[in-house]
């Protein structure tokens, strides 16, 4: 393989990678930016709680619960109770 043909095979290789991680978010495309930021949070860790999705982002909670019903919605986020406090729920990306 030659020069140019190994720089082309390294660019068509970058661009399947693109397509794939262009459709797992192919879902929250369409939704609010604050519903992409919080997805986008959750992507970098593992399980947040609404008030720790809160403090992460900077949005108000009001705002948080909102994103986190559209992504519920559009089946892109699991929740759970918190096992050390029942009254919080545990959200995750299922992306």
């Amino acid at each position: 393989m030659s020069a140019p043909e190994a720089i082309h095979a390294d660019e068509d290789d970058a661009v399947d990678e693109d397509a794939v991680d262009g459709d797992r978010w192919e879902p929250v495309r369409d939704l609010p930016p604050s519903a992409k930021l919080v997805a986008k949070v959750l992507d970098y860790n593992d399980t947040l709680t609404q008030s720790e999705l809160a403090e992460e982002t900077l949005l108000p909670p009001r705002t948080v619960r909102y994103a986190l019903s559209r992504l519920e919605d559009e089946e892109v986020v699991d929740s759970r109770f918190s096992f050390a406090d029942a009254r919080k729920r545990l959200y995750t990306l299922s992306l």
